[in-house]
C-alpha cells in the first residue's frame, strides 16, 4: 500500500513537471519568435534610415535567432539587399551565394540569383580589366534566364547579356585589331573569329568579318576571304564594312569611288554657280 502511494506520488510529480515544460517550451518559443520579428523590423527600420551596415547585422542576427522560421530566409536576403543598395557589392555576393545554397528551393531564388548578377554587373568599369566580373554577371545571368523564364528578372536579365556580349566581343576586336597592326595574323584570326563565332549578334561582327576578309587574303588565302565576304555581303551587303570588302577584290573600285565623288563635287560646284547667278 505504502509502496502503491509513493508511486502515484512519482507519477503526479512527473506530470507537473511535463505540463511545467510545455509551458515554458511554448513560451520560449514565442518570446524567440518576438524576437526575431523585433530584429527583422530593426533592420527595415535601419535599412529606411540609411544604416546598411547595422541593418544587415540585423537580418543577420534575425536569421540566426530562429532558422526555421520563415523569417530566417527573408532575413538573409534582407541583409544582402542592404549591402547592395550602398554598393557593397562583394558583401552582398556573399550573401547571395549563401542564400542559394542554403534556401535551394525557396520562392524568392530568383530575385537572389537576378541581385547577384547584378551585384556583379555593377562592378565592371573596365572591360580590360574586370573580366571575371563580366563573365560572373553573365553566368548568373544566363542562369535566370534559364531557370526563371517567365519572369521581369528574365527579361532584363536578357537585355544585360546582350550588353555583356557587346563589351566582351568590344574586348576581343581590341586585341585583335592591336594584333592586325603587329601583322601577326593567326592571334589575330583567332580574335576576330571568337567575334563572329561566339558574338554574333553584337555591333561588331560586320567589322570582324571584314577583318577576316583582309588578313586572308593578305595571306593569298582568296577562297577563304571570299567565303567571309559572301557572309558578309549576305547579312550586311549596305554596311561601309561589305564596301571595304568589296574594294579588297576590287582594286578599282576605290579609284571609280573617289573619280564619282569628283565628278559629284564638281556637279554641286556647277549647280552653285548657276543659282548664284539667278541672284545677281
Amino acid at each position: 500500500m505504502i509502496k502503491f502511494f509513493f508511486l502515484i506520488l512519482i507519477l503526479s510529480f512527473n506530470i507537473s513537471c511535463s505540463k511545467d515544460t510545455i509551458k515554458k517550451s511554448v513560451i520560449n518559443e514565442k518570446s524567440l519568435d518576438l524576437q526575431v520579428l523585433e530584429a527583422y523590423e530593426e533592420g527595415v527600420k535601419s535599412l529606411e534610415y540609411g544604416d546598411v551596415l547595422f541593418a544587415a547585422k540585423k537580418f543577420n542576427e534575425a536569421e540566426i535567432l530562429f532558422p526555421q522560421s520563415e523569417w530566417a530566409p527573408k532575413s538573409a536576403l534582407m541583409a544582402a539587399y542592404s549591402y547592395y543598395t550602398q554598393d557593397y557589392y562583394e558583401d552582398a555576393i556573399a550573401e547571395l551565394i549563401r542564400f542559394t545554397k542554403v534556401y535551394p528551393n525557396h520562392k524568392n531564388l530568383d530575385y537572389a540569383y537576378y541581385l547577384l548578377a547584378n551585384s556583379y554587373y555593377e562592378q565592371i568599369v573596365d572591360e580590360k580589366k574586370d573580366l571575371q566580373s563580366i563573365l560572373d554577371a553573365k553566368k548568373s545571368f544566363i542562369i535566370v534566364m534559364r531557370d526563371f523564364p517567365n519572369t521581369d528578372y528574365a527579361l532584363d536579365s536578357e537585355f544585360k547579356v546582350d550588353l555583356i556580349n557587346d563589351i566582351l566581343a568590344s574586348k576581343e576586336m581590341y586585341i585583335g585589331r592591336y594584333y592586325f597592326e603587329k601583322k601577326k595574323w593567326i592571334p589575330a584570326i583567332n580574335r576576330f573569329r571568337t567575334v563572329v563565332d561566339d558574338f554574333e549578334t553584337t555591333i561588331y561582327t560586320e567589322e570582324a568579318l571584314h577583318r577576316l576578309v583582309e588578313i586572308h587574303y593578305i595571306l593569298g588565302l582568296k577562297n577563304e576571304a571570299e567565303k567571309y565576304a559572301n557572309l558578309l555581303g549576305y547579312n550586311y551587303q549596305s554596311s561601309m564594312w561589305y564596301k571595304k570588302s568589296y574594294a579588297v577584290f576590287n582594286k578599282s573600285y576605290k579609284k571609280n569611288k573617289k573619280d564619282n565623288l569628283k565628278k559629284n563635287k564638281n556637279k554641286n560646284k556647277n549647280i552653285l554657280k548657276k543659282f548664284k547667278s539667278l541672284l545677281e
